[in-house]
């Protein structure tokens, strides 16, 4: 049985069946209308994040599978900050803070895709994008955390997160 996939990066449970999915999809013989659907079911918790999705295709029974990936880092931090888009000048214009137990949940949220062996590397290398992207965490720098993370002042916080993150 033949199959074809296709990935896409799409705006959670706001998939529109135009260009370039509607084509791809008709091209394969495929209900555009019920394959958008699907997909906007499956990233509606989601909404306003930027998602991967793959759809697997059996071409010869025209059944479709559709999986959902993890939100970029950049729009999990967005998110949490009810920011619209990352600034343009991080250094100068913030566009929001977040706190660092966001940034401990963007980082266990994320541990599939990331390469952290430990729940504090993680979230030094979440605090790295959300500084990249213009956010405060609890209104400081978020370089000024990292250096407080490897003095240990955070450890009992982290603590209780270890069961969560072992778990992700």
């Amino acid at each position: 049985m033949p199959k074809k996939t296709i990935k896409i990066v799409v705006e959670g449970g706001n998939v529109k069946p135009g260009p370039p999915l509607g084509p791809t999809l008709s091209q394969l013989k495929l209900n555009v209308g019920e394959v958008v659907k699907k997909i906007n079911e499956a990233t509606a918790q989601f909404k306003g994040m930027t998602v991967p999705v793959t759809i697997d295709v059996d071409l010869d029974t025209k059944e479709f599978e559709i999986s959902v990936g993890i939100p970029t880092t950049s729009s999990l931090l967005l998110k949490k900050a009810s920011a619209e888009a990352p600034s343009g000048d991080p250094a100068h214009k913030k566009i929001g803070n977040v706190s660092l137990e966001d940034i401990i949940d963007v980082a266990i949220t994320k541990k599939p895709s990331l390469t952290a062996k430990t729940l504090k590397a993680a979230v030094k290398s979440i605090l790295g994008t959300a500084r990249q992207i213009g956010l405060t965490v609890d209104k400081k720098d978020p370089k000024e955390l990292i250096n407080e993370i490897d003095e240990g002042k955070y450890d009992e916080l982290f603590s209780k997160y270890e069961e969560k993150w072992n778990k992700a």
